[in-house]
């Protein structure tokens, strides 16, 4: 049976939607909204084809689900935009859930009588499979996902899907858990389907590529394994910093098509 999306406190000064984009998300999407329960006034699900179950679960939990053939990362996102009702947008992906901190720290935020910026960027860590926390000292990314839409968007582009910065950007403490994969095959199957992606569109140099390719595979484990300390990671840690420098290596072989 489905369920109205509860509202969030009436007396705040803001109100934010919140969207996601998801295809086959059924076993992890239902964290990412009730991470939001409370928070935001309503949960969009763009939806691009699932056949696992995703768009009943996602309305079953109280989302407006939309229907919309993939038409690429920024596009996807950028047609989730304009299905929202409220001015002020929080982005996640259906494999990621707002951590109780980060949670309290935006509904303090949302309650202020005046928002102190136009965007807010958080820290987006990942968590490995079957964890419900990040390892300690997990390597953390910087992305802006809470926004004003009236200033700032996601990019056009089909193959990055982030929000450029504004004049007025704040810095959340609270941390976006992420659990980009579920087994370590997905990491090499999502890796080449983004770099033949990104292959149509970005115009290398090929002899800069040909002199990168000896050292791609050593640089890309030491950046993964120490520079985004998946050290801390243990043994795990271990083979996902080599099969990611694996799939960085490859990149460069399918851009010169070998």
């Amino acid at each position: 049976m489905s369920q109205t999306f509860s509202k969030a406190d009436p007396s705040r000064a803001t109100r934010v939607s919140c969207f996601i984009i998801a295809r086959d998300e059924a076993d992890r999407i239902s964290r990412a909204i009730e991470s939001v329960r409370g928070l935001a006034d309503e949960v969009v699900v763009v939806d691009s084809g699932s056949t696992d179950g995703t768009r009943e679960l996602a309305a079953s939990l109280g989302a407006r689900v939309i229907a919309n053939d993939w038409i690429g990362y920024g596009p996807q996102k950028r047609f989730a935009e304009d299905q929202c009702a409220n001015e002020w947008l929080l982005n996640l992906d259906a494999d990621e859930w707002l951590s109780e901190d980060l949670r309290a720290e935006v509904l303090e935020l949302l309650s202020l009588p005046e928002m102190p910026a136009n965007s807010f960027k958080m820290k987006v860590t990942i968590v490995y499979p079957g964890k419900d926390r990040p390892a300690p000292m997990a390597d953390s990314t910087i992305c802006l996902r809470l926004y004003d839409r009236r200033v700032t968007r996601f990019s056009e582009s089909p193959v990055y899907d982030s929000v450029a910065e504004t004049a007025s950007t704040g810095m959340l403490r609270g941390r976006v858990f992420h659990r980009s994969f579920r087994k370590l095959a997905d990491v090499v199957r999502k890796e080449l389907a983004y770099f033949e992606l990104q292959g149509k569109t970005l115009d290398r140099n090929r002899t800069l590529v040909l002199l990168r390719l000896p050292v791609e595979l050593p640089w890309q484990f030491f950046r993964f394994w120490i520079l985004n300390r998946h050290i801390f990671g243990g043994w795990y840690g271990f083979v996902l910093s080599t099969v990611l420098a694996f799939m960085r290596f490859m990149r460069l072989v399918i851009f010169l098509r070998w």
